[in-house]
């Protein structure tokens, strides 16, 4: 049986155990430098201080800050010994001269006992929670073990004790499967499916209709949603023309299809991003990569399409790094990314994978249906016109137009020399 999404977006959306959590009015508790003390340095100290400057010879964004006199020959951070580190002496004085921050509001004393604590407590730069090696938690353990029936609930019974709360009564038949249709597949129950639910005594009752809703088609058109937001799914260019993409719903059904058929997410990948570079690519292969020509498309008259053609290119890139690095990669376009670590050549780096690619149009004629696609569309399936379709453009051409080819990405013969553009602006390259 499959992943059972949505267990899994409810133990997401559970609040954390709070346990081990500090407590800066106490000092009590570990103190996290990503939770508790990365802030207090970005708001306070980093513009001074940070990867930009380094006034005093001071870095406090880098472990290189620890038991290192700066130039003024003082220890900014003795590690384990906030009473004989530098950064709270100046923190907390009444000296204006010595004071800091200089000119901006002091830290509240809240602040300067986090600080102290993460001092006494060795000082420790962690790595952003983002860059971590993934661990599997242990389970943690409970009160009341009759409660659980598997891993997850131990981590949500966990925190309902911690707060004191008490678990609902379990759900009655009609409730759940309401819940699990609306969950999964997003309909509600057939009345038909109810009653046999209802009436169902065998001990597996429960994972019988759970395995019946993943095989539904509707699961994939469900869930399949969420995904197409990702790839800015659209039926239409956008911009001021906003013509009419009749063979966007193509790649839709792909998307919703590899759901239905439980595609491996390595294999969704790689399909999406590369798959006109696979071996004897497959149509559904090539048809994958209009992941990546969901971009706005600007027809107005007068433009640069160079300029359109890089837009979409970084679009494609910042895209990739959002959807599967979990990184808002943009900042980087213009200039190295200031608390990520992503630099403003490693930026293009990625661009140049995407740079190096066209947009193309294949003949459907290609096409082979999948498992999954022989009770949805084939190829010869009639197009499905967007409701914001040009009146004005007679429907037959554009029928005819999609029925024919559709959008995905192709590797040019050639490579296109990339290079960093200087704050992002395609007309002023650098080496």
């Amino acid at each position: 049986m499959r992943l059972r999404l949505p267990g899994l977006v409810l133990l997401l959306a559970l609040p954390t155990v709070a346990a081990g959590a500090a407590d800066p009015a106490t000092n009590a508790g570990p103190v996290d430098f990503d939770r508790d003390v990365r802030p207090i340095l970005a708001q306070h100290c980093y513009e001074c201080h940070g990867p930009d400057k380094s006034k005093g010879g001071l870095r406090l964004d880098q472990a290189t800050a620890i038991g290192r006199p700066g130039k003024s020959g003082k220890v900014a951070i003795t590690a384990g010994h906030a009473d004989q580190s530098e950064l709270i002496r100046r923190v907390t004085t009444t000296d204006a001269d010595d004071r800091m921050p200089p000119e901006k509001e002091r830290l509240t004393s809240v602040q300067v006992a986090t600080l102290g604590s993460w001092i006494d407590q060795g000082a420790k730069f962690e790595t952003h929670w983002a860059y971590r090696p993934i661990a599997r938690p242990a389970p943690p353990t409970v009160k009341d073990e009759r409660w659980v029936r598997g891993d997850i609930d131990r981590f949500v019974l966990a925190t309902l004790e911690a707060r004191m709360i008490a678990p609902s009564p379990e759900a009655d038949r009609r409730t759940l499967i309401k819940r699990l249709s609306y969950d999964l597949v997003g309909l509600p129950p057939d009345p038909a499916d109810v009653v046999t639910f209802v009436a169902d005594a065998s001990p597996d009752a429960y994972e019988k209709l759970i395995d019946r809703l993943l095989a539904s088609p509707h699961f994939g058109e469900r869930w399949a949603r969420h995904w197409l937001d990702l790839a800015r799914y659209a039926d239409s260019d956008g911009y001021e023309k906003d013509s009419p993409r009749p063979d966007a719903w193509r790649y839709r059904d792909w998307v919703i299809d590899a759901i239905n058929r439980d595609v491996p997410f390595d294999q969704f990948t790689v399909e999406q991003l590369a798959g006109d570079l696979l071996p004897n690519a497959t149509y559904s292969q090539k048809l994958a990569t209009a992941f990546h020509r969901q971009t706005l498309t600007n027809k107005e008259g007068g433009v640069d399409q160079e300029q359109f053609r890089v837009e979409a290119t970084f679009d494609r890139a910042e895209t990739t790094g959002t959807v599967w690095l979990g990184l808002t990669v943009g900042c980087a376009r213009c200039h190295t990314h200031k608390y990520d670590a992503i630099t403003h050549a490693e930026y293009y780096q990625l661009f140049a994978f995407f740079n190096d690619a066209d947009e193309a149009d294949i003949p459907v004629s290609q096409a082979a249906p999948t498992p999954g696609q022989s009770a949805r569309a084939t190829p010869e399936a009639p197009p499905r016109i967007p409701p914001n379709a040009n009146p004005a453009k007679p429907v037959a051409k554009t029928a005819a137009a999609a029925k024919n080819s559709v959008r995905v990405m192709a590797q040019r013969p050639a490579p296109r020399d990339t290079h960093i553009l200087s704050r992002g602006d395609f007309l002023r390259p650098e080496a």
